[in-house]
């Protein structure tokens, strides 16, 4: 097994590498390992991966790669990720990669030995906003209804400008999690988040106010040409003057000033386009009221290759399934 490598290795591994994802960046398992996680890096030649592990008792982990490996990684270095998830007595290793379902990863995963799972950590489909071209053909491929509301919330005093408060935007975060049924992470993991990437700009925190008083708030994080929107909130007041359709907008501005073609929405039901069509009007659970929103700004439908396991105990991780099923289904 080759030796881990430090943070400061890391990201020196992936300055060569603009495709590589946020959440396989050094920051982000910073981030991961302030709240619970352990980090390991390993490379081998021109492939590598940043793997988190979750501590469990009796000295167990469950290993996890978000959104990695990094490169072509299949079979090369399996033996030393293998190697490396059995040291840190990891019961199963889940890996969701960086590639769409069409890139034809899932055969290559379950030839390998991978399970296709059900339990996956990050959203399966997205919605990918082309940011290629002048700010008018963005506008331009996004739904008339949307370009409608950006304009309204401009002619009704909506403005938007980079914000410092995280507390203040944590805060909103929680009404809006009581408000929508959701359950978001607690105000220093935002801090935190905000420090490990403002200072290189790779997020901005943004808000949407009108008359001094803050709406709406996001955090948009940039890596090579790619943007993300991971964490959003709003009050419940002021909602006609539609401060989130102005919101997403300026953030999308501020990802195509940083070079950015594709901003990625982040997270909408794990369902086809024609039944994401037809019943977006009349459903409001889990993520439907958020595609609802999202399918205006005009994105691509992308669904990932999906969240894939790897067991090292067939026991502990059989009963690891069926606790995550109970789960689910609660």
């Amino acid at each position: 097994m080759p030796p881990g490598l430090s943070a400061s290795e890391w990201d020196a591994f992936l300055s060569d590498l603009p495709e590589a994802h946020l959440l396989q960046t050094a920051a982000w398992g910073e981030l991961k390992a302030r709240f619970g996680w352990a980090v390991e890096r390993l490379r081998l030649g021109d492939c590598g991966v940043q793997v988190l592990f979750r501590r469990l008792p009796l000295g167990l982990t469950l290993a996890y790669i978000p959104k990695g490996p990094v490169g072509d990684w299949l079979p090369t270095l399996l033996p030393a990720l293998d190697a490396l998830c059995r040291s840190r007595r990891a019961f199963a290793l889940k890996v969701e990669p960086d590639a769409a379902e069409v890139s034809g990863l899932a055969a290559a995963l379950s030839a390998h030995g991978f399970l296709p799972s059900r339990h996956s950590v990050q959203p399966r489909r997205t919605l990918i906003v082309d940011l290629s071209g002048s700010e008018d053909d963005v506008l331009a491929r996004m739904h008339q209804k949307t370009r409608y509301n950006i304009g309204l919330a401009a002619r009704k005093g909506v403005t938007v400008r980079a914000w410092n408060d995280v507390a203040g935007f944590a805060a909103m975060l929680q009404e809006t999690g009581t408000r929508d049924r959701f359950s978001p992470h607690i105000s220093d993991y935002y801090r935190s988040a905000y420090d490990l990437f403002h200072h290189s700009g790779a997020v901005e925190l943004l808000v949407a106010e009108a008359e001094g008083k803050p709406l709406a708030g996001l955090m948009v994080f940039a890596r090579g040409e790619r943007a993300w929107y991971f964490y959003g909130a709003s009050t419940s007041q002021e909602r006609q003057r539609m401060p989130t359709y102005m919101l997403q907008w300026e953030a999308m501005r501020w990802a195509q000033s940083r070079g950015c073609t594709q901003y990625d929405l982040w997270g909408i039901p794990d369902a086809d386009l024609e039944r994401l069509e037809t019943e977006f009007a009349s459903r409001s659970d889990g993520l439907w009221g958020v595609y609802r929103f999202k399918r205006g700004f005009g994105g691509t439908l992308v669904r990932t290759a999906g969240t894939w396991d790897r067991p090292y105990n067939r026991l502990l991780y059989q009963a690891y399934k069926l606790a995550a099923a109970r789960m689910t289904a609660e």
